[in-house]
């Protein structure tokens, strides 16, 4: 006996259909935009200590944020006077990564330089 005539077809999904206006017309669809937010941005800040010295924290601006010398000597002078600086805004990754690399850079270095992300309000 063939074994092929008892098997059934495959089953075929419903094709679907589309509403249709009186008269014979089609409907068109509005498309909808979907709004995505950006995400969200994290400064990297560095905190002052007593015995990391200018000229390096100054390096480092100029090596891992890329400023220029003078904004990078700006940069340093408001961390050394009000305890802290921003470095740069990031997303939250990049920011991550920044610190890494000064934390990095300072201990390879020998100094207690410090950095942290925060994220922006």
């Amino acid at each position: 006996m063939n074994s092929m005539a008892t098997e059934q077809p495959p089953i075929q999904p419903p094709k679907p259909q589309l509403p249709r206006e009186e008269g014979g017309g089609s409907v068109v669809l509005e498309r909808r935009t979907q709004k995505v937010a950006p995400p969200p941005m994290y400064q990297v800040v560095m905190l002052n200590d007593d015995f990391t010295p200018m000229e390096f924290v100054i390096v480092v601006l100029q090596e891992f944020f890329g400023k220029d010398r003078e904004a990078a000597t700006q940069i340093m002078l408001k961390i050394h006077l009000d305890g802290r600086g921003v470095c740069g805004v990031y997303s939250r990754d990049v920011a991550s990564t920044k610190v890494e690399q000064v934390l990095q850079a300072a201990n390879k270095a020998g100094h207690p330089l410090q950095a942290v992300s925060e994220p922006i309000e």
